[in-house]
């Protein structure tokens, strides 16, 4: 299996980035898959850099309802007409983020909502007998705090995140668990993961939101440390991490997490 990232924050390689997230996934079995788009077109030119054909790719998902994740369905949907795409039935929704000027639409472009290669799921997704989707994530073990400037689709009342999804990749030994942004809380997701297949996942890829937690220096760092602590408990599990997470977050986390940790950018590519 590989996993490629088209479009990251960062890259070491020289390619170029935004604030945004793309994932091309390969497995054994030759199943491909576009995992979230990015903002616009950029997932599509650092696909052709790296010889990927996305026009012939089967699967795409949309992680959740925010731009950066979302933005370019619409340039995916012109590329390529035959891929199904799996999204959250409530990812259209409005959805807002909270600046110093007030609330941000931050959400997907609705115009191409009724193209009739989305699937809209809601709570498990069977994909096939490798993958599988999963949202409608409980718990409040370590939430993201950065949640605290996120909206929708009620302006006036904090993001619920139901629209975000998750997916399972099985294959052999591995348990592979992706996720976008972690919104509902990494460990929350974890353990739904390990509910949904029976098994404790070996590596998770995941933006992990632990950017603008309105933390001070001290509170973070006992946040991030025990967070760490928790993560570390799951055996055998390798982790990857990336985008929302931060750079400065990252780096207390790897102070902690040592090997165990890693940092996808843009251009890196994973392979199990």
């Amino acid at each position: 299996m590989k996993i490629i990232s088209l479009v990251e924050n960062t890259s070491k390689q020289g390619f170029s980035t935004e604030h945004g997230l793309s994932l091309f996934i390969e497995t054994d079995r030759n199943n491909k898959i576009l995992f979230d788009m990015g903002q616009g077109n950029l997932f599509t030119e650092n696909a052709e850099k790296l010889g990927l054909s996305l026009e012939e790719t089967p699967i795409a998902v949309v992680s959740h309802g925010h731009y950066d994740h979302g933005g370019g369905l619409g340039k995916f949907l012109e590329i390529n007409t035959k891929a199904k795409v799996y999204i959250h039935e409530k990812a259209f929704e409005p959805h807002y983020s909270m600046k110093d000027t007030g609330l941000k639409y931050i959400g997907l472009d609705t115009s191409v909502s009724t193209s009739p290669q989305l699937i809209r799921c809601h709570d498990t997704t069977f994909i096939d007998s490798e993958l599988t989707l999963f949202s409608d994530v409980k718990g409040n073990l370590y939430k993201p705090h950065g949640n605290r400037l996120l909206y929708g689709p009620k302006q006036s009342v904090q993001d619920n995140f139901i629209h975000e999804q998750n997916l399972i990749i099985e294959e052999g030994a591995h348990l592979i668990l992706i996720a976008g942004c972690a919104h509902t809380g990494i460990l929350n997701i974890l353990k739904k993961a390990t509910e949904i297949s029976g098994k404790t996942p070996t590596h998770v890829i995941a933006g992990m939101h632990l950017m603008k937690s309105g933390l001070g220096p001290k509170e973070e760092k006992k946040f991030i440390s025990q967070l760490a602590h928790q993560l570390l408990l799951i055996p055998n599990c390798q982790y990857y991490t990336m985008h929302c997470t931060g750079i400065e977050q990252f780096k207390l986390l790897k102070e902690m997490m040592g090997t165990r940790i890693s940092y996808l950018a843009c251009g890196d590519t994973i392979t199990f």
